[in-house]
């Protein structure tokens, strides 16, 4: 853990490995904000102390913090301008860099091989304070499980930032399961993991970036503890640890939303479906509909954009007795398609303008997905 209530102007001289530098920088930079006009949320935090160096940055919604090992002659804290400590780490010649700050100065010298530079610092009283992740309890979890989920519901958390809730994933651990939900209100991902052993039962919505952040730094990690602990939710994978906001509010009754009745299925192939969607998605332009017309033995996925073109292409299928149009967004239906595992899938209608289910071979992955009112 980093302690941020730092003494101001404290001296920092070090060495370490430069690609251990890079390699803990690619991932805390990943909280750098690049949007803000507040300053000090561009910056990293250095910390020296205890022969290691610690790395943390924080955009004040995610926070990612880790460690490398150093020679710490001085220890001491200093806040550096984030993407350019970045960029200067990776084009470094030479294996061993020196660090050092020089409050007097107000700069941080780079040396590495006949490189050197001098960084201009932020003050480190202004730099957030993050939470305090010691206080927090915590229980382990198999990453590739819980990462394999967050990647099956995430495409479908709203990007719309005036409807906060829907900007997470709902995730709830049960006793023997982990169930999560996405929903952006036009379509909703809903996937139930079988867990072994009991579970702490948990329930948080969860910032869906967080935990497309936490599949990049938690890659190859065995298990992952997770804590919520006041507000925040705490995971730590090997070295590294993220914390997030947690979302207030009340999410969707996903159970409601998905219909428990349908009045055709059909099942497809999912790659040679995915392969029709992706090519004639193409001419699906200007919010332009994809179209998918169920006939006798067939189903014909085509799309029209005026002063563009347009394109279709028939699969068989199993489909006798009244024909069936319906269109969806395109991008929304490959998103789903493509969150399928199995190799088969099943689309589950129900009439043109009533939702759509994607599932794949069994009932752990549903996918919801809103038609689209075709024209004529």
């Amino acid at each position: 853990m980093i302690e941020t209530e730092v003494m101001v102007g404290e001296a920092m001289k070090l060495t370490c490995a430069r690609d251990d530098l890079v390699a803990k920088l690619a991932v805390v930079s990943r909280a750098v904000s690049t949007r803000t006009a507040v300053q000090i949320l561009a910056g990293i935090l250095l910390r020296a102390e205890g022969g290691e160096l610690h790395l943390a940055a924080t955009d004040m919604e995610l926070s990612l913090r880790t460690s490398l090992e150093a020679g710490v002659d001085e220890e001491g804290s200093v806040v550096v301008q984030g993407r350019t400590l970045v960029d200067i780490a990776r084009l470094l010649p030479a294996d061993e860099v020196q660090i050092e700050y020089r409050p007097e100065e107000g700069v941080v010298h780079i040396a590495c091989g006949n490189y050197s530079s001098r960084l201009h610092t932020y003050a480190v009283e202004d730099f957030p304070r993050l939470p305090e992740v010691a206080a927090a309890p915590t229980f382990g979890v198999d990453a590739d499980t819980l990462l394999a989920t967050v990647s099956q519901v995430s495409k479908s958390a709203s990007r719309d930032e005036s409807r906060p809730v829907l900007t997470g994933i709902l995730v709830r651990f049960e006793p023997e399961s982990l169930v999560m939900a996405a929903t952006d209100s036009y379509r909703l991902s809903v996937k139930e993991t079988p867990l072994e052993g009991s579970q702490q039962e948990l329930e948080a919505i969860i910032p869906a970036r967080a935990l497309t952040e936490l599949g990049r730094v938690a890659s190859g990690v065995g298990e992952l503890d997770l804590g919520v602990h006041e507000n925040q939710v705490v995971f730590r994978a090997g070295d590294v640890t993220l914390t997030t906001r947690r979302i207030d509010g009340q999410f969707p009754n996903y159970k409601q939303l998905l219909p428990e009745t349908f009045e055709r299925t059909v099942t497809l192939a999912r790659n040679e479906l995915l392969d029709v969607v992706r090519r004639v998605s193409v001419m699906a332009q200007r919010n332009s509909p994809l179209r998918m017309r169920f006939d006798e033995g067939e189903l014909t996925v085509s799309a029209q954009t005026q002063d563009v073109g347009e394109a279709a292409e028939t699969l068989s299928v199993e489909w006798t007795g009244e024909a069936l149009e319906i269109g969806f967004n395109p991008e929304f239906l490959r998103e789903g398609v493509e969150s399928v595992t199995s190799d088969d899938l099943e689309l589950n209608l129900i009439s043109p303008l009533r939702p759509a289910v994607i599932k794949g071979e069994t009932d752990d992955f549903r996918y919801l997905i809103m038609p689209i009112r075709l024209a004529g």
